[in-house]
């Protein structure tokens, strides 16, 4: 059967995707604790990104762990992608019950630890949960199939910093300031049983494994699989190292930019509406690129890439109000949504032109960001990479193991290992924000804290010269490659 008229597994494929919603809600989770956390131990802005450096660095170090076994047995060849997903579930489980000794404790380092250890886990459910998805159909609506997962993944991100927030702070008139750790045991005890009862779902769900691969033929390839013969491998390796650092440092450091008398003094119980309308942003992304995986006409396309992603500012919108949020100030907010449209138009269904004109786009909203003199629009611009980034996962990640055949499940090791850039980038941002606490004169009459965004700039400079010259590393290998969509991890 070719290949390319391969139908969609949807009954598969949404087991799936269950997984990409907790990967979600942890993440945007992180984004809450992390100013909590700096009140609580009194921590400076680069210790507590310690708390993303924590979770990133478990991908990294999962990764490794998985390529060393990897060189011994095919672990998804020989325990199945569902058990191995099962493995990693029950992982994560263990991570978030070690919260309730952390808080018990009030132990900072076991917090750490505790995150270290639900990001061991998603690092296995990463290796297996990525190309699985691109491989539950056609080669051609891969992309689009990863993206549609991608936009679950933000789904669980906006949602869970909105409910997060509500069950340490709680709503409305009974709304606190003050923070017991204690608060912090419940709702992580909930999303520990949440894992176990997933784990025990996908072991008894009916996914299949994809069929087995060949390598494709390369000029001057060696026997055994060598990362230096794939450029499209290492570069996406440090494209995706900066993308996950671009995308996690922006909102990683966005509380304590808020908190900046230059932007309002806002305080930590009103962070949430921002971190969800980040996340928000990239939900809108993906919810727009996954349109592409459904057979409909031309017509329906279109009108469904302004439909969704108004939906998915209405789902922001309603998800704040319900909390008891003012978000009066995001109605201008889809003045961005449009300049995001009209860019996917123009990229298409090509994923190196998609992901460079995105790059660009990042560039230019982080630049407005930091010399628009009105913070009120300023602070739309920064959080707005979100809706550039939004595309950028599944495109790097599809061109990246583009010809591996048999080795993508190695490759596939390598590049969630580069998850880890979510963990040093925000590092580095944070020192620059911490310069402020020696130099209140600032820099370029800015405060540090703003300057740092010059952090995600260069990564969108970067992101978008991948999408620029992959596409012509593939063409000399022989590799047709232009499908494409974005999504998430």
């Amino acid at each position: 059967m070719n290949s390319e008229n391969v139908q969609t597994k949807w009954g598969q494929f949404i087991s799936l995707i269950i997984v990409f919603f907790f990967w979600g809600f942890v993440g945007s989770a992180n984004d809450i604790l992390i100013p909590v956390f700096k009140k609580v131990f009194t921590l400076s802005q680069v210790q507590s990104q310690l708390v993303a450096w924590a979770f990133y660095a478990a991908y990294f170090v999962g990764s490794i762990i998985f390529f060393l076994i990897s060189l011994k047995v095919d672990v998804l060849q020989k325990f199945g992608y569902k058990k191995t997903l099962s493995a990693g579930l029950i992982l994560s489980a263990a991570g978030s019950f070690l919260f309730v000794p952390a808080a018990s404790m009030e132990s900072f380092p076991f917090f750490l630890t505790a995150l270290f250890t639900v990001g061991l886990g998603f690092s296995i459910q990463q290796i297996v949960a990525n190309p699985l998805a691109i491989k539950m159909g056609s080669p051609a609506t891969g992309a689009h199939r990863l993206t549609l997962a991608g936009g679950v993944n933000s789904f669980g991100t906006t949602i869970g910093a909105i409910l997060l927030g509500i069950a340490l702070f709680g709503m409305g008139d009974n709304k606190k300031t003050a923070l017991s750790l204690e608060d912090i045991k419940l709702p992580f005890i909930i999303l520990g049983l949440a894992f176990i009862v997933v784990a025990i779902f996908m072991n008894f769900s009916k996914i299949e494994d994809p069929e087995k691969e060949e390598e494709a033929v390369i000029k001057h390839a060696h026997e055994k699989f060598n990362i230096l013969d794939y450029p499209q491998l290492y570069l996406g390796m440090l494209a995706i190292f900066i993308y996950v650092g671009t995308e996690v440092t922006i909102i990683s450091n966005l509380p304590a930019l808020l908190h900046t008398s230059e932007f309002g003094n806002i305080l930590e119980d009103a962070i949430a509406p921002f971190i969800a309308l980040y996340w928000g942003s990239l939900m809108i992304g993906r919810w727009n690129g996954g349109v592409n995986v459904f057979d409909l006409s031309k017509t329906a396309v279109t009108a469904l890439k302004f439909i969704v992603p108004a939906l998915g500012f209405g789902v922001i919108i309603g998800a704040n109000i319900f909390a008891g949020h003012d978000v009066s100030g995001f109605y201008i907010y889809p003045l961005w949504i449009l300049i995001f449209i009209a860019v996917s138009f123009v990229g298409g269904k090509n994923a190196g032109k998609t992901l460079m004109l995105f790059g660009l786009s990042g560039v230019t909203m982080m630049l407005i960001g930091l010399v628009c003199t009105n913070t009120e629009i300023a602070k739309f611009f920064l959080i707005s990479g979100g809706l550039f980034l939004s595309i950028m996962w599944p495109s790097i990640f599809d061109l990246a193991i583009a010809g591996l055949g048999k080795n993508t499940g190695k490759a596939s090791s390598f590049l969630i290992m580069m998850i880890l850039g979510g963990g040093v980038i925000p590092l580095i941002q944070g020192r620059i924000c911490d310069i402020d606490l020696t130099d209140s004169n600032g820099i370029f009459g800015i405060t540090w804290t703003h300057f740092s965004y010059i952090v995600p700039l260069i990564g969108f400079a970067y992101l978008g010269f991948y999408g620029y010259y992959c596409p012509k590393i593939l063409k000399r290998q022989g590799i047709n490659h232009v499908e494409g969509g974005g999504g998430g991890h």
